[in-house]
């Protein structure tokens, strides 16, 4: 970003970082508890229902509040963007019912699946349900955040009019760079969720299991990342011009590449907690340079941050109920995780 950009920061700009920050809390907070989703299904060996009790144990008492946070970056989006909010839900509007219907199928199963019978058949039936959606929500989550990237999307929004249905709506999203980003999703969800695990784990045995899960799945990550970035010079070209040639870019990706590399370390030497924050920082990293590629896009070519802002008298309002909001949520959250945390350790 050049020093005139900077400058140049105004109400638009500050709410597109604010809503940055809220996916950013999402992908580190739910994004793990899909991930732990994700290795319930492929839950095998030995300790199969030890792995699944230790998934559970860990995500059972907040998973739907981990939800906050989405929840809140959509009212910034329709609130401070509302006509970025109406082109994105139009034109990717199979993605995003897709995305919310596996949200639902995903809490809802994994309550009946506690909570829901004493029958063996029935809890396994609600547990592959769990684990499905839990797999295939963050695939729908990467196609969406892909495909807001891509000119195809911008183009669809432009000729929305004369497009046909399949043209409109399906081909923004049903191409190859945003199923690859989904399934860079999908690897990144799982490897904050592995290294969660192999930290939470009493038993030498379990942590060990999930350690070869976050160090297979980090790898994974780290190739559907370069295959991702090699589509994008053709489907995406705002994101591959600002990976490639920014000001900012080196640092970044040299940074990313720190952060991938030190978690792969810190889990063959099995240190555990550093694991944690580094790869924290790579999912955070890589979210980043999602939107510095993009900026001063957030559909790119057609709608820029600028164009698709609120009046500044809605956004400053935005602003002052963003930063009461957070008086509340923010403690109240802490407790929660505090509360928990003890108890576990209990």
């Amino acid at each position: 970003m050049t020093p005139s950009a900077v400058q140049s920061i105004g109400l638009p700009e500050i709410v597109a970082g604010i809503l940055l920050v809220l996916l950013n809390a999402y992908v580190l907070m739910g994004g793990a508890d899909f991930g732990g989703g994700t290795w319930d299904m492929l839950a095998s060996g030995p300790r199969r229902d030890a792995q699944r009790e230790l998934i559970a144990r860990q995500i059972g008492p907040i998973w739907e509040a981990n939800h906050v946070w989405l929840i809140v970056a959509v009212v910034v989006l329709f609130t401070g963007f509302p006509g970025a909010f109406a082109d994105v839900a139009t034109i990717l509007h199979v993605p995003i019912a897709l995305m919310l219907i596996g949200i639902v199928l995903r809490g809802s199963a994994f309550v009946f699946r506690s909570y829901g019978g004493r029958s063996e058949r029935a809890r396994a039936r609600w547990g592959r349900v769990f684990a499905v959606a839990s797999a295939a929500t963050p695939v729908l989550l990467g196609i969406v955040i892909g495909a807001i990237s891509t000119s195809a999307t911008g183009q669809a929004i432009a000729q929305l009019g004369s497009r046909s249905f399949s043209d409109a709506f399906i081909r923004p999203w049903f191409a190859p760079f945003p199923i690859v980003v989904g399934l860079m999703a999908l690897t990144l969800f799982a490897q904050l969720a592995a290294v969660y695990l192999a930290l939470a784990a009493k038993d030498m045995a379990l942590r060990e299991d999930f350690r070869r899960r976050a160090i297979g799945s980090g790898a994974a990550a780290i190739v559907a990342a370069g295959i991702a970035l090699a589509l994008a010079k053709v489907e995406a070209p705002f994101v591959h011009a600002g990976v490639m040639r920014s000001s900012w870019s080196i640092p970044l990706v040299g940074a990313t590449a720190i952060a991938a590399a030190i978690t792969i370390w810190a889990l063959f030497q099995r240190r555990y907690a550093l694991a944690r924050v580094t790869a924290a920082g790579e999912v955070s990293l890589i979210l980043w340079g999602w939107g510095a590629a993009q900026y001063p896009f957030l559909v790119p070519p057609t709608l820029t941050i600028r164009s698709a802002a609120a009046p500044n008298a809605t956004l400053q309002v935005l602003l002052w109920v963003l930063a009461g909001g957070a008086l509340i949520l923010l403690p109240s959250l802490a407790f929660l995780l505090r509360t928990f945390a003890r108890t576990a350790s209990e």
